[in-house]
């Protein structure tokens, strides 16, 4: 699976292999944590029931909070200083969770990663948004980001019959040594204080702050992907319920495997394919829209067709805020905090409603709202 993953990494320059690498050790090292959450949380159940949810949720409270400001600040200081620090605050939620097992420890460690995807995404993005091949270049970054995901659960859950926090450990060295890079990246760059004043000159050029909120376009962007993040997050917390009597673990595990899969499939395929991103998202919604209706009936086939649209969409979104006369660096931000915002409050939003209405009701509105975004999408 991830053979791809090397292939990417054989010929680049030093600042694309800086934010590549740093998306596989950043999400490998989230996701980590994942499988040994039950074991993780133990030392707080006398905190509460929901442990567990606590230790899960601070991440997306790190990860909301942080977002946007390190997006402005993305705007008018080096990315990849952002870059860098990001691989820092990751590196040091992982030795806070190799060293402890106090509970209050575990719950800021996870706040102070969710921090460090706060000051690397937007920096990355609005990265590779200066790139001439940048649609090329995000579909691979977005294809790395699930790549370290899924490396992330798959890892932990082969090495944790050892020592539960073998996974933690391999990527918190993983990280350690792309830090190493970041640092000699640093001292044979000459081009640092060109790319701040490059980023100047073209915040200078572009709409005030207050376009990024009122502009039509970009608050349909704003939508579709709170919607986006937050509908997969509505399927994938539901569905073991849902699926409880007609699944067995093992196959409930594939089939959620498969959104990451065909997710990372689409979104490095979609980058080599010349197509504009406003087809790229209808055609994402479209197909992602068909595949919630169809995982009330068959979970692996809904899943994996909701990953070959998200993947599309992916793609498609980032270019499009890319191709848009704004600040890059806020809009990566509020980009990537409308995604978190949909993964943390949609699920929370149908958990409630799961109270009253069937588990298949709520896909099948999830499935409507979703495929209404359609005409948020704007040629």
């Amino acid at each position: 699976m991830y053979l791809p993953s090397i292939v990417l990494f054989a010929i680049m320059d030093n600042d694309r292999f800086l934010i590549y690498s740093s998306a596989l050790v950043i999400m490998g090292l989230s996701n980590a944590v994942i499988p040994i959450l039950p074991e993780l949380s133990a030392t707080g159940q006398i905190y509460g029931i929901n442990s567990s949810s606590l230790v899960y949720s601070s991440f997306f409270l790190g990860a909301l909070s942080t977002m946007l400001p390190f997006g402005i600040l993305s705007d008018r200081t080096d990315n990849l200083k952002l870059v860098s620090l990001g691989l820092l605050l990751s590196f040091i939620s992982g030795l806070c969770m190799i060293f402890t097992d106090s509970f209050i420890i575990f719950v800021s460690a996870r706040f102070i990663e969710g921090a460090a995807c706060g000051a690397f995404f937007p920096a990355a993005y609005s990265r590779l948004a200066r790139y001439t091949k940048r649609a090329r270049y995000m579909g691979e970054f977005s294809f790395l980001i699930n790549a370290g995901l899924a490396a992330g659960v798959a890892v932990t859950g082969y090495l944790v019959h050892s020592n539960i926090k073998n996974g933690i450990i391999l990527f918190s060295i993983l990280t350690f040594l792309t830090i190493i890079f970041a640092i000699y990246r640093s001292i044979v760059s000459s081009n640092t204080i060109a790319t701040i004043t490059s980023q100047k000159k073209i915040i200078e050029r572009e709409h005030p702050s207050s376009h990024i909120f009122t502009s039509k376009d970009t608050r349909g962007i704003w939508i579709i992907s709170f919607i986006l993040a937050g509908s997969s997050g509505v399927l994938i917390s539901l569905y073991p319920e849902y699926g409880t009597d007609t699944l067995s673990k093992t196959e409930l595990g594939i089939s959620i495997s498969l959104l990451y899969v065909s997710t990372m499939i689409s979104s490095l395929v979609t980058s080599y394919v010349n197509i504009g991103y406003a087809k790229l998202i209808k055609i994402g919604i479209m197909i992602a829209t068909i595949g919630i209706l169809v995982t009330i009936n068959s979970s692996m086939a809904g899943f994996f067709i909701i990953g070959i649209g998200s993947g599309l969409m992916l793609v498609g979104l980032p270019i499009a805020i890319a191709s848009m006369n704004i600040e890059k660096g806020m809009a990566m931000g509020i980009y990537n905090t409308c995604i978190y915002a949909g993964l943390a409050l949609m699920p929370l939003i149908a958990g409630v409603l799961a109270n009253s209405l069937e588990v298949k009701t709520i896909f099948f509105i999830t499935a409507i709202l979703f495929g209404l975004t359609i005409f948020l999408n704007r040629d």
